[in-house]
């Protein structure tokens, strides 16, 4: 995650304390600010269910009505947690499908947040009535994150599901009156882009705490929206509507904290942004950026998922590539194998990565973005990034 409104507008935003080892900045008593990006646990996302009542265009792991999985027990997941909260996990982040279509969601949930694990759920919010939004608050969730790609018709269409946009907004709405703190996920693609002036509007009107934007990451449905892809010039361009108004936002004094997500890239296009305009931040900015590290301590080192068939990835959209089965082996120790090649290479990118992504200055900052991406659309998972979309005179490279 590349946070929008702390880089390039020096908020103190909830998070920080791990993702840039900054003190102060939300974390628990008992909870250590780690001392550098590479000794992290993982964020562990779980795709709990593949059921789901939408039908997203772009669902990163297939799931929809009816859809079938070798779906965890109750006391099985519970065993699952127990081993999570051994290894110090910073959090579980329920997924699905969508995850309120577990009958045990809730116990779960409480049984992880005895275990003093923060819990997350991310969800397409049309479920979420004033009964659940409180219970939700009282079982201490960390936070509520609600797709929504679009207004109105907009999301419906993503969602493959009239109606589905104002459902959500009343998930959202009760979350709020339940004083859950809850944000939106948004996924940039041709479809909905040009409405970023109106999202923004959006989050304005309605309150909204936070909005993460997405990078689409061809997995699952989401393959086939290849042509639905922005073009490096429309992800500028998207950029730069999203820093100016994260930019009048804070001035305006609103609270709404901006992050884009799977492009690092968007990190080193915000601090040429800054050195551009001649700011004195560019050089914090600058180490925080290297202390986070981009790629290379994320997918197989700061996440992790487990799918619905209880199969560990190194992230939630590797789903091609299996690290083992939680059915044979606990996570903590899939996640620990030396001899795993993928996590080795994950653990090692310095060493792995080729093309342009190793010749560029910045490489420290970006860490080779995405490595799922270049192995999706290359074959290769050591290749260049194909969605960065700096110029080869901007990361350095002799053409």
């Amino acid at each position: 995650m590349i946070n929008i409104s702390k880089l390039y507008c020096d908020e103190i935003t909830p998070g920080d304390w791990l993702r840039y080892g900054r003190p102060g900045s939300g974390e628990r008593a008992g909870e250590a600010v780690p001392a550098q990006a590479s000794a992290r646990r993982p964020i562990v996302v779980w795709n709990i269910t593949r059921s789901c009542n939408l039908q997203c265009v772009h669902c990163y792991n297939d799931s929809g009505p009816g859809k079938t999985c070798n779906e965890i027990s109750t006391a099985q997941a519970k065993t699952v947690i127990d081993d999570l909260a051994r290894f110090g996990v910073p959090s579980i982040l329920f997924s699905g499908g969508e995850p309120l279509l577990r009958h045990d969601l809730f116990e779960l949930i409480e049984y992880a947040v005895g275990r003093g694990v923060r819990t997350v759920i991310s969800t397409n919010g049309t479920l979420i009535d004033a009964d659940r939004a409180g219970q939700i608050k009282r079982l201490g969730v960390s936070y509520v994150g609600i797709s929504l790609d679009g207004i109105g018709p907009v999301n419906d269409r993503f969602r493959g599901v009239a109606g589905a946009f104002e459902r959500a907004v009343r998930g959202i709405r009760n979350c709020q009156d339940a004083g859950v703190r809850v944000g939106l996920r948004l996924t940039l693609t041709q479809r909905n882009a040009q409405d970023i002036e109106g999202l923004f509007d959006f989050f304005a009107a309605e309150g909204i705490e936070r909005a993460c934007f997405y990078h689409l990451v061809p997995s699952g449905r989401g393959r086939a929206l290849a042509d639905d892809d922005l073009t490096h010039a429309q992800t500028r361009a998207a950029l730069d509507r999203i820093l100016a108004r994260t930019r009048l936002f804070k001035q305006a004094g609103r609270k709404t904290d901006i992050l884009t997500v799977d492009n690092h890239v968007d990190g080193v296009y915000l601090y040429l942004k800054l050195l551009a305009e001649g700011s004195a931040r560019a050089a914090e900015v600058w180490k925080l950026l290297t202390w986070n590290g981009g790629g290379l301590y994320s997918s197989g080192i700061g996440i992790g998922c487990i799918d619905f068939h209880g199969h560990v990835h190194p992230d939630q959209f590797w789903w091609h590539y299996d690290l083992g089965s939680i059915y044979d082996r606990p996570f903590s120790e899939i996640w620990t194998d030396p001899n795993e090649p993928l996590l080795k290479g994950l653990r090692d990118r310095r060493a792995m990565i080729q093309g342009r992504c190793r010749q560029c200055r910045f490489f420290e900052a970006c860490g080779g973005s995405l490595r799922v991406r270049a192995d999706a659309a290359l074959g290769d998972p050591w290749a260049p990034d194909p969605a960065c979309y700096l110029t080869d005179e901007e990361i350095g490279e002799k053409v």
